[in-house]
């Protein structure tokens, strides 16, 4: 898995690259959730580089996402294949979080004014 962050603005752009499993969830739970504590309350993450999530690796976005709210932030997602898409329809986060198909889409209105 290999993790690229970016600033662009206020937001925190962190692309994933790979495999989203349990060998690799602790390394990217890491860096998002590190991140969020470091004061980061605005991220968008680019998936377009990832084909695969397992429910562990679920878990991460989840709990990033329950940390910017805490925060008064929110998470963006964007490039999502449609492998790793169904995984979150599957899961019912389809609907709980926002997805975009680029991340030129996403910076849109991003953060709220």
């Amino acid at each position: 898995m290999e993790v690229t962050k970016a600033k662009t603005g206020k937001v925190l752009v962190v692309a994933l690259k790979g495999r989203l499993d349990a060998s690799t969830t602790a390394v990217v739970e890491k860096e998002i959730i590190g991140a969020i504590d470091a004061g980061e309350q605005w991220l968008l993450l680019d998936l377009a580089g990832m084909n695969y999530v397992s429910s562990i690796g679920l878990r991460v976005f989840v709990l990033a996402a329950k940390r910017l709210k805490t925060a008064g932030g929110s998470a963006r997602f964007c490039g999502v294949q449609e492998p790793v898409q169904r995984i979150f329809d599957m899961a019912g986060l389809s609907t709980r979080m926002e997805f975009f198909p680029t991340q030129e889409a996403a910076l849109l209105g991003f953060p709220p004014a």
